[in-house]
């Protein structure tokens, strides 16, 4: 039987040793975490790079899609990834709207920086935002983006399809790439596209990519934490393996709480506190006399 690892104890990566893996060839390790609790278990298993997604418009609030997460709400749930994930590089993903100008993108990845506490920002889009890409970059912020699937555009894809199953449609995204790295961008990361097409194209880049259902030939990989561990329930995507299934554990363990309560055995003495005899006889006694006042 495997026995689970001893926590990680790990040096925060930097944005060099992520941009230089593509180099060295090693598979950086990135994990969308929507709160406290699942940032310190990315710190403690050892993952690379811990996301703050606007999946968790859907994870934590209970939204459809993704297009709901505010800035307001980026920040606090980045805020409290970077408090359980200090040792963790942590990435914040820019959420709909908020980098439509260059304008709105500076003032918005600087909240991400100074009042979330990431380490680095990631917009959506390739060639059509290269400029706005290129004037965070100018302006010191680290910055990747995401092409392929992009959440926040798909509603013109005609709902959640995948990207580059034509020639087509694959130059465009291999021309997007270009774009970001030509802006200065750290890394990128392809999401819903032919693992061939995301290897060719990875192949062709100096700078890292990160696939999240792009295949194995990109140089690291995406999940969410609630999709791999099996919290969230509501469906499950193509590209996510489930590791654990920790609703299903939940579920049993709340069973078995109510059927205790329900049937008084809990709580026991083990797990209630205690009072010295001669003081609850004094209290019982006092308890009587105000009866009769």
């Amino acid at each position: 039987m495997n026995q689970p690892a001893a926590t990680v104890d790990k040096k925060k990566r930097n944005i060099g040793e992520i941009y230089d893996s593509k180099k060295t060839g090693e598979k950086m390790v990135y994990m969308s975490v929507p709160d406290y609790t699942s940032a310190k278990w990315a710190e403690a298993a050892g993952v690379d790079v811990a996301v703050a997604g606007d999946s968790l418009a859907m994870i934590a609030h209970g939204h459809p899609n993704t297009i709901p997460a505010t800035m307001d709400m980026m920040v606090m749930h980045t805020a409290a990834i970077r408090r359980g994930a200090p040792n963790t590089f942590v990435l914040g993903c820019m959420p709909y709207q908020s980098y439509h100008t260059v304008e709105i993108a500076l003032k918005n990845a600087t909240r991400f920086m100074q009042e979330g506490g990431s380490d680095a920002v990631k917009p959506q889009g390739g060639k059509s935002q290269a400029h706005i890409l290129k004037a965070m970059v100018s302006s010191g912020i680290p910055t990747a983006s995401h092409i392929g699937l992009t959440p926040h555009t798909v509603a013109m894809f005609g709902g959640f399809r995948i990207q580059g199953r034509t020639a087509d449609t694959a130059m465009k995204i291999l021309e997007d790439a270009f774009a970001i790295q030509d802006a200065g961008c750290f890394m990128l990361e392809f999401e819903a596209v032919p693992a061939k097409i995301a290897a060719v194209i990875s192949k062709q880049l100096d700078i890292p990519t990160i696939g999240i259902g792009a295949g194995v030939g990109t140089d690291g990989q995406i999940l969410l934490c609630h999709d791999l561990l099996g919290v969230f329930s509501d469906f499950k995507p193509k590209f996510t393996k489930r590791y654990a299934n920790l609703t299903e554990v939940a579920v049993k363990g709340i069973q078995e709480y109510i059927a205790d309560v329900k049937g008084g055995t809990f709580p026991d003495d083990d797990h209630s506190y205690s009072v010295d005899d001669k003081e609850y006889e004094k209290f019982m006694t006092m308890v009587e006399k105000r009866k009769h006042i």
